[in-house]
């Protein structure tokens, strides 16, 4: 019995041990013949990789070619997750290594720390996660030195941006930054990986396609950490194209300081300052005030540094000239003047008497004028009988509030035709020039206000509409555009801020053309008499500072009251009981062929005619080359 149960375990276990052999050589057959290309493909993936090569970015260049932007040498810190080490213990310790290094935390419940940004942005096993980018030149060389201990980390040479005259250029140019999570898919669909670096503001953003360039690849094969050993091919990137701006770097320095001493005069702390050239759009010069330094967003901006930009009630990242949405007051009179020539509500024999003061009846009680509104021209003793002429040069309030919204049996333009000429000199949508953020501004209507506010529409609305004041709004850049179509008698022009286009071996591949966004329907002769009535603003009226005898202005000044709460949500007003005001100033010169138009905004500025014209006066004699005239010596006393 004994026996037979020594061999029966003697038979067990050399079954066993033939199904173990059979259970190797069965798993070595699968390894080796029916998953042999399986693995060696995953072999493969992990010793051969196909690595982007980015894109040089094109460059940009002022109109005469000075550099505004270059590319920098910048060394960013990256980890590959599948290179990593698997144990979790040595992937910490690599983990702290690196953080202790960069000087940042690893738990992923910091914003800041390693660990969350890997979780954040890791879309791929061999997709190299930026930790760090503007990384410490001395901190770069020490990593790499450390590359035997710090498996999976990879320092990078990635070029980054370098603004020259960051904050005269900063709203114009604007800066870089990593994609956000809502335009991602966007972005991934034209080839961009999620930590590549995009336009996020001015021409970086609105040319992102022109100065990025197209991608390259390499086949490069890795050793077991990670670390490229040979390249196995290479297919060269497309460098993007530059730029040739249509700004002079030293008129807009020239404009920027005018514009600063007007700010600093009138204890404004918004100011805008545009010129533009009438005959074809061309930006001259664009500065809006404050500004900030856009070399701060090279390679990521410190959260310090954002938060102050961002809670700043100034609004410094914001272009003003683009983007801020304003009353435009008097300077707007421009528009109802044209349209009640071309619509013939008046001629230029129409006249209207200002006293200073009307009243508008009341419409349920005419008769009782104790019920009546009372609407106020700038000048409290009046102008006395003027004609449309007079009144533009004088920026009379009342005749616009008569001629456009009637009085008593005259019928005005109205609201309906004024919001149409208002549109169709550029007010109420954007006007396509190459930058971000452009607002539309508001042309208000009956229609409008009944939408939004739930009421009827007013003949004191239209008076308010007729002077640039009420529900209009307009961005700097929309008054500066419709003085120029004034300017060069008729014809509305996209701006345009980009004056050429050239590949990377300097070869032009597009140049600026006039590109016309309709011509007025208003006639050349009341067009000239608008033009007639700006210069006699600059002759003998309100836009006097800019009568400059060396070449013949025209002009318009405005004065726009705004509505401004306290910090207990009171409006304020001054001594008088008169809300703050908003100062603007138009021109274009010379007068019989204009070649520059400017247009000047101060928030909290006060009048237009004290303090935005001599703004303007500023850069009309910057840019003709004007000197300001010398004070006279001091008499000598003769001697006894």
């Amino acid at each position: 019995m004994s026996t037979l149960y020594a061999r029966l375990r003697t038979l067990f276990f050399r079954m066993m041990v033939v199904l173990c052999f059979a259970l190797i050589g069965f798993r070595l057959w699968d390894l080796q013949v029916v998953s042999s290309e399986q693995y060696l493909d995953a072999a493969d993936r992990n010793r051969y990789r196909l690595v982007p090569v980015d894109a040089p970015r094109g460059v940009i260049y002022d109109r005469v070619g000075r550099l505004l932007v270059r590319n920098v040498p910048g060394f960013c810190v990256s980890i590959v997750p599948g290179d990593l080490p698997r144990e979790e213990e040595e992937r910490r310790l690599v983990l702290e290594r690196l953080g202790e290094l960069l000087g940042m935390p690893v738990d992923s419940e910091s914003p800041q720390g390693i660990e969350q940004i890997l979780q954040e942005n890791t879309v791929g096993t061999y997709s190299p996660v930026p930790i760090a980018t503007q990384v410490d030149r001395q901190i770069a060389f020490i990593i790499e030195e450390q590359h035997l201990d710090l498996p999976g980390v990879v320092v990078s040479a990635e070029p980054q941006r370098y603004y020259y005259d960051a904050p005269l250029m900063a709203h114009i140019i604007g800066y870089m930054g990593r994609i956000n999570s809502a335009e991602l898919e966007e972005y991934i669909e034209k080839g961009y990986a999620p930590d590549d670096p995009v336009g996020v503001a001015g021409i970086e953003r609105t040319q992102e396609a022109i100065l990025a360039g197209v991608k390259g690849q390499k086949h490069v094969e890795v050793n077991v950490f990670g670390r490229e050993t040979a390249v196995i091919s290479e297919q060269p990137p497309e460098p993007g194209h530059s730029i040739y701006l249509t700004i002079d770097t030293e008129f807009q320095r020239a404009v920027e300081e005018a514009l600063r001493k007007g700010m600093e005069a009138a204890d404004s702390e918004v100011g805008v300052a545009i010129a533009m050239d009438p005959r074809t759009g061309e930006i001259l010069a664009m500065v809006s005030l404050p500004t900030f330094d856009n070399n701060l967003f090279s390679g990521g901006i410190s959260f310090e540094d954002f938060v102050a930009l961002n809670e700043d009630p100034r609004h410094p990242l914001v272009n003003h000239a683009v983007s801020g949405q304003y009353p435009p007051g008097s300077t707007f009179k421009i528009v109802p003047a044209a349209a009640l020539l071309q619509e013939g509500v008046v001629t230029t024999s129409t006249t209207f008497e200002c006293r200073g003061t009307m009243l508008l009846p009341n419409r349920y009680f005419p008769d009782d004028m104790s019920q009546a509104q009372p609407f106020y021209c700038w000048s409290k003793v009046g102008h006395g009988r003027i004609n449309l002429v007079t009144a533009i040069a004088q920026s009379c309030d009342i005749y616009f509030y008569q001629a456009t919204g009637g009085f008593m049996d005259f019928q005005g333009l109205g609201i309906e035709r004024l919001g149409q000429y208002a549109r169709m000199f550029g007010f109420g949508e954007p006007t396509g020039v190459e930058l971000s953020g452009e607002a539309s501004g508001l042309v208000p209507s009956d229609r409008w206000k009944r939408q939004v506010y739930g009421e009827s529409w007013y003949t004191g609305d239209t008076y308010n509409a007729s002077i640039g004041q009420g529900f209009v709004l307009a961005t700097p850049l929309q008054l500066l555009n419709a003085t120029a179509a004034i300017a060069n008698r008729g014809t509305l022009y996209r701006p345009q801020i980009i004056a050429q286009v050239v590949d990377s071996e300097g070869n032009v591949v597009s140049t600026l053309e006039p590109d016309p966004i309709r011509k007025l329907q208003i006639s050349p002769e009341n067009i000239e008499v608008v033009r007639r009535g700006m210069r006699l603003a600059v002759t003998g009226g309100t836009a006097w500072r800019v009568n400059l005898p060396e070449i013949e202005v025209a002009a318009k000044t405005g004065t726009a009251e705004y509505t401004k709460l306290d910090e207990h949500g009171q409006v304020v007003m001054d001594e008088f009981g008169y809300l703050p005001t908003h100062a603007w100033f138009t021109a274009f010169a010379p007068y019989d062929d204009p070649e520059i138009v400017i247009g000047i905004f101060l928030d909290n500025g006060g009048e237009g005619s004290q303090t935005a014209a001599p703004v303007g006066e500023e850069i009309l004699r910057a840019y003709f080359g004007i000197p300001r005239p010398e004070a006279p010596d001091a008499p000598v006393e003769a001697e006894p």
